[in-house]
């Protein structure tokens, strides 16, 4: 999976610098490892209303569900310019798609980051289970 990571760091590096944003000029990249091998990048598109900017985590998740449906994710790289955890909309859209030991790379141009997972960034999320009260 080693060699995947560093591919899927790659791509991140790539969607970073296709990033739009003219506001905060924060540039940040994604690319999300399925469990096939395939890797579906993402970057963040901001708006000047600022509801509607996309970030890049959330980019890429939605890409891979509009070209394969049904997805198993591996893994997560994100690339931003000093090292940052995603967003709370975006934790939690890896909740809906990740199990809690989801690897999230946390990076910089600099440097390919350590692997965290999902739980530690999102300790409770939403699920079906809380929604619906499965006991």
């Amino acid at each position: 999976m080693k060699a995947k990571v560093q591919q899927a760091y790659i791509e991140a590096m790539r969607a970073r610098d296709r990033a739009h944003a003219p506001y905060s000029e924060y540039r940040v990249g994604a690319a999300l490892l399925l469990s096939s091998g395939d890797i579906v990048p993402g970057c963040n598109v901001e708006n000047a209303s600022y509801g509607a900017t996309i970030c890049a985590e959330r980019n890429a998740i939605c890409a891979a569900v509009a070209r394969y449906g049904a997805i198993k994710p591996k893994a997560l790289v994100l690339v931003t310019e000093r090292e940052a955890c995603p967003c709370g909309l975006c934790l939690q859209t890896f909740a809906e798609f990740c199990g809690p030991d989801f690897p999230i790379f946390l990076s910089t141009p600099k440097a390919l980051g350590p692997a965290t997972p999902l739980r530690e960034l999102l300790p409770f999320p939403f699920s079906p289970e809380k929604l619906h009260g499965s006991d």
